[in-house]
């Protein structure tokens, strides 16, 4: 069984109630895998051909919608929820809820909260179906269970670029349900409370302590070696739903007001081989995915910081007050 819910009935009736002639089908790098079986089931199920996306998919932000105009009836969007973008292309969102066992890792995170009796709850797309379950299973070991909520965003969830559903509420803890350290990074950050870790994929519990200490470590030495940069990029992307160039542009401003040079550059994929020809440059500030500067940090050759870290190299933001970007939902 898949460890994730692709919905494939759901997907064979939206083609077949649109008529759909070409489908495009575009997957997170993590999902990938499943790909070529998905497209393989449609066009035995469908009369549609179908067209797999092979670039990279950042999130909801990342449609290949404009990529694919022209050429496909619709667009089949897997592993993140809708974001209030305008689409090329009628786009279906597929939430590949995770199927994965939850009980190891939450068994695990229980004496992680034995001091606390409220506990806060936040996951990511994959597992928002499983929270009443999760809210259950700690309320049947003794906690109140606070689940915040955003414009925008669904109850509970936090993406890569936005924390809003997390914030300003009234907990001494937080459990995060889900992989890897980014999201629970900024729950740590915004917050400035305790984050327990409940893994179902390694079927194991661990806090955020120690590794948002090294990350603050690393930013903050990216931070000071800015400080005599005297050339800079602007990094803005041309991705549906990272593009803010008006940020951009106030950067440029701020920059050229503090007597340093500031220029703007487009990309698409943001890497570091895309910036070798601008190594003339001292340093650079990405308005892009907020994950890039802090994920990619040491691939780049020179400082590469956030819009809110550049306001600390300019003194418009004083250290302690250290958060991590965030785009707007709207």
């Amino acid at each position: 069984m898949s460890l994730y819910d692709l919905e494939i009935d759901k997907v064979i009736k939206k083609i077949k109630n649109l008529k759909a002639q070409t489908v495009g089908l575009q997957f997170p790098d993590g999902l990938k895998m499943h790909a070529v079986h998905v497209a393989a089931q449609l066009e035995k199920e469908t009369d549609a051909k179908i067209i797999i996306s092979a670039d990279p998919c950042f999130g909801a932000c990342d449609p290949s919608d404009k990529q694919m105009e022209g050429m496909v009836d619709l667009l089949v969007h897997y592993g993140h929820s809708e974001l209030s973008l305008n689409y090329s292309v009628p786009i279906l969102f597929i939430r590949a809820y995770s199927q994965i066992e939850l009980n190891k890792s939450l068994d695990e995170a229980l004496p992680m909260l034995q001091n606390y009796d409220k506990v806060a709850l936040a996951t990511t797309t994959q597992h928002l179906h499983l929270l009443d379950e999760i809210k259950t299973f700690l309320e049947s070991h003794g906690k109140e269970v606070i689940i915040g909520s955003a414009p925008g965003i669904s109850a509970g969830q936090v993406l890569g670029c936005n924390f809003s559903s997390i914030k300003n509420i009234d907990a001494p803890v937080f459990l995060y349900v889900g992989s890897g350290n980014f999201h629970p990074l900024g729950i740590k950050l915004f917050t400035d409370k305790p984050v327990v870790i409940a893994d179902p994929y390694q079927g194991q519990a661990r806090d955020i302590e120690k590794f948002a200490d090294r990350i603050l470590r690393i930013r903050f030495a990216r931070i000071t070696s800015s400080k005599k940069a005297k050339k800079w990029g602007i990094l803005i992307s041309s991705k549906k739903g990272q593009y803010r160039l008006n940020l951009a542009q106030k950067l440029k401003t701020l920059l050229e007001e503090k007597g340093k040079e500031a220029y703007l550059l487009l990309v698409d994929n943001i890497s570091p081989d895309l910036l070798l020809p601008f190594l003339d440059l001292d340093a650079f500030v990405v308005t892009a995915c907020p994950r890039i500067a802090i994920d990619d940090s040491q691939l780049y050759k020179k400082p590469l910081l956030t819009p809110k870290e550049l306001e600390i190299v300019l003194e418009e933001r004083e250290w302690y007050d250290y958060q991590l970007d965030e785009i707007l939902i709207v």
